[in-house]
């Protein structure tokens, strides 16, 4: 498969597959497509149907597969952002947001992240479950807004305000911490808590989380009559 990503601020991954070749997708990603491109509608196993629908995804995927060669499929993001390539192996496993992921090669899987941490998933702001990408092969993952990867060393700590971690590398811890001070809680407006990852690997930090972007819409939206 070669691929190529075009477009700011609603980008595109074009990607041309050799004949044979299959593109798994989650249902209403493909934008256009060429002829001799093949599509149909999987779900495997009732528990990875169910996995995929509680991160975020549909009960159901599907496969385009290329019957001729240098067909191609095209998939746009849904908002303002990045669309980013990963190369997945057993070595190169990553963590995804809530509903970030956009399409993958026949050879990784998706699943389903469970918080280990109670206080990680109540107040985190990402949620209970996060997505799983394993296996091997390219992988596309959205992200809103630019992108801002960091590489943590072991024990190294950073904070991130809530919605704004993308993904990271399975090696990566996360918890919550509280904002110190009464002050700072009630007249920051940074809310109640951060997120904290500990390293070592990898992290994607997004710069306009969709429920941010919404925020910042609201007050502009005219009231009903």
């Amino acid at each position: 498969m070669q691929y190529e990503i075009k477009g700011t601020p609603f980008p595109v991954a074009i990607c041309t597959l050799m004949q044979g070749e299959s593109l798994i997708t989650e249902r209403g990603s493909m934008s256009w497509m060429s002829d001799g491109m093949q599509m149909q509608t999987i779900g495997g196993s009732v528990g990875k149907a169910l996995g995929r629908l509680v991160s975020g995804e549909s009960l159901f995927q599907n496969k385009y597969t290329a019957q001729k060669p240098n067909a191609f499929i095209a998939f746009a993001s849904s908002f303002p952002g990045k669309i980013v390539p990963l190369d997945i192996s057993p070595n190169n496993t990553i963590i995804v947001q809530k509903s970030g992921f956009l399409a993958c090669e026949e050879g990784v899987e998706l699943s389903i992240a469970y918080k280990k941490k109670f206080g990680a998933s109540m107040f985190g702001g990402e949620g209970f479950i996060m997505q799983k990408l394993s296996g091997n092969g390219t992988a596309f993952v959205e992200i809103d807004g630019e992108a801002c990867q960091y590489d943590l060393a072991p024990g190294e700590v950073m904070y991130i305000d809530t919605g704004y971690l993308a993904m990271m590398d399975a090696s990566v811890t996360m918890d919550i911490e509280m904002v110190k001070g009464a002050k700072n809680i009630f007249l920051g407006g940074e809310g109640l808590f951060n997120t904290k990852v500990i390293g070592p690997g990898r992290v994607w930090i997004q710069t306009m989380p969709v429920a941010a972007l919404a925020n910042a819409i609201i007050p502009y939206i005219p009231a009903k009559g």
